[in-house]
């Protein structure tokens, strides 16, 4: 898409100028800090390797060294390699993932699988925005398709959280289904970093054409994975965290006919009428300096906060997501979907003080004009799903409140009918990122065991008809140690493992 163009009075905004190369990796204790900015920006754009931006294309003597020319449909730019390894186990070392991307999204001692050859294609499909700037091509609509020797029959698609760029699942999906034989595809979604609202030409557009990238990759990755094995996938399964979720439940809505089924890991919901993230945000910006401060107005703020869907006992995350998350998140976003609420200034004032002209912390969606209304409405969701979905969400998301996300979301899905076609698990301790569990381990449980858990009742219920166990809230396990945390979660709330 085109940068946007001059509207609503003639704001003239600049082309997003090329974002810098990624710096090292920060100390342990800032990376969640510093690289886990979900839906707020995500890591800063950067470049591969030295070994993919040289175009190096290792060889192995697997069957992929053993297949032709491989053609993604509609692509404007594309390379493949065979690779002797698929998982991060492989690809960090040979430049076909950027650890940068996927930083800060997942618990440190996460195992990462191994032992996977096959043939990774990178590429982009046509676009004019360049906030991308992997490999060096400066370029929108990337995507990775990894294809293992040892197929399953499956093809997973997924698409970026928040504004990151197409290998930010890598480590918390990717190298779990490539090791499990599916073949798996990504992209970034057409633009990323927190500029990411200057690409198209009217307000909405940027994340609109998120909807476009999902579905042009999930067409694209089914004809090429039918080239190398010579048949259609078997199963196509869409799945995602936050944003990447968002677009698991937009597809299961619109485009069903091209999955059987998906889970969503704690999706972004936009509705016109509320909520979303433009009626709960600017609260906690308005609230939470307050509660901070203490003194006489603590409480009460603190009590406005829950009201604003912050639930009790998640007071201890409040800090880091003050920091870190709710400010440039909500002028971001905003600047994506209403402009004109501060003027010429783009993307409002950090931080700025309630009082202040223009100031994001007393932004008031439900008085704002019809049109940016409208603009959310263009991202609305329905509840209407075509398709199997799974939905996981941590009672202690404190960026994407459970009260104000996926609950509400469950309640539209069984009033729009489809109830028999839901499952949805709140996963007690659960919080927005899994990285903050290495902080505090005590509090918190990694939601990755529970999307394992949930895609393979997925798994059994769309290939063989086995429903997954009922909706519940699957509380933290009492006494768990960390180990089990991090690799069990019964979706029938037992105690054994997931």
């Amino acid at each position: 898409m085109s940068p946007r163009r001059p509207l609503f009075g003639g704001r003239e905004r600049r082309p997003a100028a090329a974002p810098a190369v990624r710096a090292p990796a920060p100390a342990a204790a800032r990376t969640a800090v510093l690289a886990a900015l979900l839906l707020a920006a995500g890591a800063a754009p950067g470049t591969a390797p030295a070994a993919a931006a040289a175009g190096a294309s290792p060889r192995t003597e697997g069957a992929c060294a053993r297949t032709g020319p491989l053609t993604v449909p509609g692509a404007a730019h594309q390379r493949a390699a065979c690779l002797p390894e698929l998982t991060t186990a492989g690809t960090v070392a040979s430049g076909h993932t950027d650890p940068a991307d996927w930083a800060g999204l997942t618990p440190a001692a996460l195992d990462t699988p191994s032992g996977v050859p096959g043939t990774q294609i990178d590429g982009y499909f046509p676009d004019t925005s360049r906030t991308n700037t992997n490999h060096g091509w400066d370029h929108d609509a990337q995507f990775v398709i990894r294809l293992p020797d040892r197929w399953n029959g499956g093809l997973v698609v997924t698409g970026a959280p928040g504004n990151r760029e197409q290998y930010a699942n890598d480590r918390a999906i990717g190298d779990w289904a490539v090791a499990r034989g599916y073949a798996f595809a990504a992209t970034d979604k057409g633009n990323t970093g927190a500029a990411f609202h200057r690409d198209g030409a009217a307000p909405g557009d940027a994340v609109a054409e998120w909807h476009t990238r999902f579905t042009q990759l999930t067409r694209a990755a089914r004809a090429v994975t039918a080239q190398r094995y010579g048949r259609a996938p078997a199963r196509t399964l869409a799945t995602g965290m936050s944003n990447g979720g968002y677009l698991v439940r937009w597809q299961l809505e619109n485009r069903p006919e091209l999955y059987d089924g998906g889970v969503d890991w704690e999706g972004t919901l936009w509705r016109a009428d509320g909520p979303n993230l433009l009626t709960f945000l600017p609260p906690a910006l308005r609230h939470y300096p307050a509660y901070a401060a203490g003194g006489p107005g603590a409480e009460r703020a603190r009590r406005a906060m829950h009201r604003a869907g912050y639930p009790a006992g998640s007071e201890f995350l409040w800090p880091f997501h003050h920091r870190n998350y709710w400010d440039l998140t909500q002028r971001t976003y905003r600047e994506e979907l209403d402009p004109d609420y501060d003027g010429a200034t783009e993307a409002g004032t950090p931080y700025c003080a309630p009082g202040t002209p223009a100031c994001d912390a007393d932004y008031d969606y439900a008085s704002r004009p019809p049109r940016v209304h409208a603009a959310v409405a263009r991202l609305g969701l329905t509840g209407r799903i075509g398709k199997p979905l799974v939905t996981l969400h941590g009672t202690l998301d404190v960026l994407l409140p459970i009260s104000r996300g996926s609950d509400p979301y469950a309640r539209m899905v069984r009033r729009a009918g489809r109830g028999d076609l839901f499952r949805y698990y709140r996963i007690g301790g659960g919080t927005h990122t899994d990285a903050l569990f290495d902080t505090y381990p005590e509090r918190l449980r990694p939601l990755l065991p529970c999307h394992r858990s949930a895609f393979t009742a997925l798994e059994r219920w769309v290939e063989r008809g086995e429903r997954p166990p009922p909706s519940r809230t699957l509380p933290r396990p009492a006494g768990a140690d960390r180990e089990t945390l991090l690799t069990s979660c019964p979706l029938d709330g037992t105690a054994g493992p997931g």
